[in-house]
């Protein structure tokens, strides 16, 4: 048997005015004439956008979710390079600690997912070095919340650069540039337009990185065959030295004709046909849902699973197949 839980990303549909990731522009803070006010409205913001999650937190363990993405934009500008002199992590020490008091009791699996910018194969070294600067932010706020950072935050590869081959290279050499501390926060995912599978499970391989397996990506882009049984295999030998569950993450197409992008909901049927194939080989996995419509379509999906046969309810947000 396998045990699946279910998550969802960074906010819900379901509470009101409960937003983590309310911001400031660059532009916006250099409009305000004293630096300091500036950066104590920044502070503000990003107390009410940790206060949030709190909440959602809260609205997650009362409908037995354990696993959830925190937003990547929780602290406005807090990597620019403008503004690498502010504190932030002393400024937001206490509701961190809120935080991290509330996921130890409730044995929640949190972690995250840096924007596109976050690119680790670029031969730009401005870029490289913000994608750092990120990381850096990404793994301070979960030490914060006193979460080991290991394997907690998922990157896509990045960027082909008119040759798919060197742009891997790239990676591997800019990987070597990385400290360890940042190898380790670090979790690969295959994308929808440009690396695919293979190509995600090459660098993972290499790298010793776990590979989070993106089935709707994969159905839109894959070499040959959609053939991703046997290399599921493969796909799980990645997780061999994490202390974590395997983790994917599961969407639907909007339509055929725009298949590439997320639909509001998850189709059950398209969930059903991966979880069949994979029944068994893992004693439990984490399936992180990336649709529009949030929680409200993580609780769609478990009423339309609870319809179908081999699913055994373990809680509100996971089942076993039986």
């Amino acid at each position: 048997m396998t045990l699946v839980k279910l998550g969802y990303v960074a906010m819900s549909v379901e509470l009101q005015n409960c937003s983590p990731s309310q911001t400031m522009t660059f532009k916006q803070f250099q409009a305000i004439p004293d630096r300091e006010a500036a950066i104590r409205k920044l502070e503000r913001i990003s107390i009410s956008n940790l206060e949030n999650c709190l909440r959602l937190l809260k609205h997650n363990y009362a409908n037995d979710i354990s696993f959830f993405r925190l937003s990547s934009r929780l602290i406005p500008l807090a990597n620019h390079p403008e503004l690498s002199d502010w504190k932030y992590m002393k400024a937001l020490k206490e509701p961190l600690k809120e935080l991290a008091e509330y996921i130890q009791t409730h044995s929640m699996r949190i972690d995250f997912h840096p924007d596109h910018f976050v690119l680790l194969n670029t031969t730009n070294k401005d870029t490289l070095n913000n994608s750092i600067r990120t990381l850096n932010m990404h793994e301070a706020l979960l030490r914060g919340m006193n979460i080991p950072p290991q394997h907690r935050c998922v990157l896509h590869v990045g960027g082909a650069y008119d040759d798919k081959g060197k742009a891997l290279e790239q990676f591997i050499h800019n990987w070597g540039l990385l400290p360890q501390h940042l190898q380790e926060l670090i979790m690969l995912e295959n994308d929808d337009t440009t690396f695919t599978l293979n190509d995600t499970l090459y660098l993972c391989e290499k790298l010793g990185a776990p590979l989070v397996f993106d089935y709707h990506h994969h159905l839109a882009h894959f070499e040959e065959e959609p053939d991703w049984e046997s290399q599921w295999e493969r796909v799980v030998g990645t997780w061999k030295h994490s202390k974590l569950p395997i983790k994917m993450h599961i969407s639907s197409p909007r339509s055929e004709k725009d298949f590439r992008a997320h639909a509001d909901h998850i189709d059950a049927e398209m969930f059903m046909t991966f979880l069949e194939k994979i029944k068994g080989s893992v004693p439990e996995i984490h399936c992180m849902i990336e649709a529009k419509r949030k929680d409200e379509a993580l609780f769609k999906l478990v009423e339309d699973l609870k319809e179908q046969q081999g699913i055994e309810m373990v809680t509100q947000a996971s089942f076993r197949l039986v």
